[in-house]
């Protein structure tokens, strides 16, 4: 698909940077957000920071996990290639995100108390998915890059970083269980994951269908 002089300047100038400052963009509201509750000046913190800090830091992490996942929609329902260079960056800003909601979790609720972090990861259920979200997320992190790809091979590659699809879903059910009551937030994300998911299925289910020889 053919696309405009514009989008192909800004897919060469501006799209990566415009990508990382929008990534950056929730990070930088929430450090202002404690600088200025610290200098007694106005927030959006509430009357309790540290529950609304590492909330903010998952919730973040999980948006930006669904939009890692839709930048093939977005591809093939555009044709336009270039937005599939900024996936990884997208990807990389999740695990980002994640590690900052574990940290504010384990160091302002938790004290950097490993005994009271693993009596949570076996007692409560909603930790207990968020943990196993952030595992699955670590090898695809750490695999990050081109010299990665060429270490384990394409096929090797593209099947270890599979594991987004299982850590997607765990973490939204984390998400979900961590909230108390049907909250719109988790349902939103629910229903994304769904859909995006459910692309993927019938896309497969398409090629399958297009390679299958007709009987004779």
């Amino acid at each position: 698909m053919a696309h405009s002089p514009f989008l192909r300047t800004f897919a060469r100038h501006w799209l990566k940077p415009l990508t990382l400052a929008a990534l950056l963009a929730p990070a930088v509201y929430l450090a202002a957000d404690w600088i200025s509750a610290v200098n007694g000046g106005p927030t959006d913190l509430g009357f309790n920071p540290v529950q609304t800090t590492h909330h903010f830091l998952g919730e973040t992490a999980i948006r930006v996990l669904l939009v890692t996942l839709a930048i093939s929609p977005i591809r093939d329902l555009t044709g336009w290639a270039p937005i599939a260079l900024i996936r990884r960056r997208i990807g990389l800003a999740a695990f980002f995100y994640a590690l900052l909601h574990l940290l504010a979790y384990v160091g302002l609720d938790l004290q950097f108390s490993m005994p009271d972090l693993l009596k949570d990861v076996l007692k409560r259920t909603y930790i207990t998915f968020g943990m196993a979200a952030f595992v699955l997320l670590i090898p695809l992190a750490l695999t990050s890059t081109n010299g990665m790809i060429r270490r384990l091979g394409r096929k090797t590659w593209d099947r270890l970083h599979w594991l987004i699809y299982p850590l997607a879903i765990l973490a939204v059910t984390h998400h979900f269980f961590a909230e108390k009551g049907l909250q719109p937030g988790p349902l939103i994300h629910i229903a994304i994951l769904t859909l995006l998911l459910g692309w993927r299925v019938v896309r497969w289910i398409m090629v399958k269908t297009r390679k299958t020889p007709e009987a004779v």
